[in-house]
């Protein structure tokens, strides 16, 4: 049955790689491998048990006689429902941070975007809009983040050609802006639950190499680009009212919600509770300033009228079901022991994690980022000594090497299929005109870190 189960999570594996050539999507792909893997799992659970949990179910069972029902019993309450558990307090920051920055967009708190970038300057466009996007990426999912500056690069840049080159730069910006934060990014935020990791000193160590994987393909992006683009400045969106929120309103909307996620750390380090829970609390802080700004309109019901972006929604739905899936697939691959015997067999045949670093992300580019980095957090115990313990090496370098890796090509991350759907880009073109790019600055970042554990350690 463990060769069933491991057959199940190569065939997901595939399944993710090539979605983009057979339209499944990867969150239903993920969703099946966690339902299927936990069914085959407690139809022979006894095995298992016995095999993995011989004495905590032997403590389960308090000298009651064993029985299957006994064996599911205890599956469901001691092991299956820690993964929901760790699963669920990632999808639920998730949930929250995607509902802030929904909350923000609808009320035009983002409009400043496109009041600083209005220039027909290429690199002046390029380099706030993918600042903003970097910035913007580190504080809140790059998912989301990603979709709402590409929305509003493709309202004002009306060249396809030139949307594909600034694109792919918002995307790499987003998921570099993400990966040097515990909360910009589903790794990070499962390494910081974890406690693989802290908030300080993960961002210590990515700042550098996330700010070089971004500057430099940038910068060969934009000189693949005219000296002026093809821009056509519309008027303000209308937002289903004839009032919107004056300057200062949306300013505070934005201060509440991004600076309400900068205290999530210190809110976690005070209280020993889930990052998600802080995220709850900034979240319900800024619906309350949202109804007071709003309740002209609410008492109008005129706000149901607001066009909020379905594409986000969406999206967003699917990030977290695919995480979810995720996280209980590799949850019961996980308890058939088979990680460590990988694990095992890494230490002896490789034995150096930036190899593993490498090649981890390599396999992100092919098959998705979140997924490969998942694979390698549940080999290792964060509790280990050295490299893996906790702010060890290993957790740094897995944690660069598969978000950034994952940009090699278009297909490796939600955020680069998200601009394939958006501009109708081919993987073809993202190889031959952003890849290389994309390596160098990888590389680059990879070297910085790699200084910076060699001084530091």
């Amino acid at each position: 049955m463990t060769l069933i189960i491991i057959l199940l999570l190569l065939l997901s594996y595939l399944l993710i790689a090539t979605t983009h050539l057979t339209g499944v999507n990867k969150a239903a792909i993920s969703i099946f491998l966690a339902a299927i893997g936990w069914v085959v799992y407690i139809i022979w659970g006894n095995d298992f048990v016995m095999d993995m949990h011989p004495g905590a179910y032997e403590a389960f069972l308090d000298g009651n006689a064993a029985s299957s029902e006994q064996v599911k019993n205890f599956i469901y309450d001691s092991i299956f429902l820690k993964y929901v558990g760790k699963a669920a307090a990632i999808v639920m920051y998730l949930l929250a941070t995607m509902s802030i920055i929904e909350i923000l967009n609808t009320n035009g708190c983002f409009d400043f975007i496109s009041e600083w970038i209005r220039t027909r300057e290429t690199k002046r466009l390029l380099w706030t809009i993918t600042l903003a996007t970097f910035i913007l990426s580190a504080n809140l999912d790059n998912l989301t983040t990603t979709i709402v500056m590409l929305v509003i690069m493709h309202n004002i840049v009306k060249s396809r050609a030139q949307r594909m080159f600034i694109g792919s730069a918002i995307v790499l910006a987003a998921v570099c802006g993400g990966c040097f934060t515990v909360i910009g990014d589903p790794t990070g935020l499962m390494l910081w639950a974890n406690e693989a990791v802290t908030a300080s000193d993960f961002s210590s160590y990515l700042a550098w190499p996330a700010l070089a994987a971004w500057v430099v393909p940038t910068y060969l992006i934009g000189r693949q680009l005219p000296s002026r683009l093809d821009i056509e400045w519309g008027v303000a969106p209308f937002r289903g009212d004839d009032t919107r929120l004056n300057r200062w309103q949306r300013m505070l909307m934005l201060l509440v919600g991004i600076g309400g996620l900068w205290f999530v750390p210190t809110f976690l380090s005070i209280t020993r509770l889930p990052a998600f829970l802080g995220a709850l609390v900034v979240l319900a802080l800024l619906w309350v300033v949202n109804e007071a700004f709003n309740r002209k309109l609410m008492n109008a019901d005129q706000t149901s009228q607001r066009r909020i972006p379905r594409v986000i929604q969406y999206e967003a739905i699917q990030q977290m079901l695919f995480v979810m899936g995720i996280m209980l697939g590799l949850g019961v691959v996980s308890e058939t022991g088979v990680f460590t015997e990988v694990a095992d067999w890494i230490d002896a045949t490789i034995g150096n994690l930036w190899v593993v670093g490498i090649l981890s992300g390599i396999l992100s580019s092919l098959v998705d980022s979140f997924t490969i980095a998942a694979s390698d957090i549940f080999m290792y115990d964060v509790w280990n000594a050295g490299d893996y313990a906790q702010n060890g090496t290993y957790w740094k370098v897995i944690a660069y090497c598969t978000a950034v890796g994952g940009c090699l090509l278009s297909v490796g991350s939600v955020c680069g299929l998200a601009l394939m759907k958006l501009e109708h880009i081919h993987l073809s073109w993202y190889i031959k005109n952003i890849t290389l790019k994309v390596l160098i600055g990888w590389l680059l970042g990879l070297a910085i870190l790699w200084c910076e554990v060699l001084i530091y350690s």
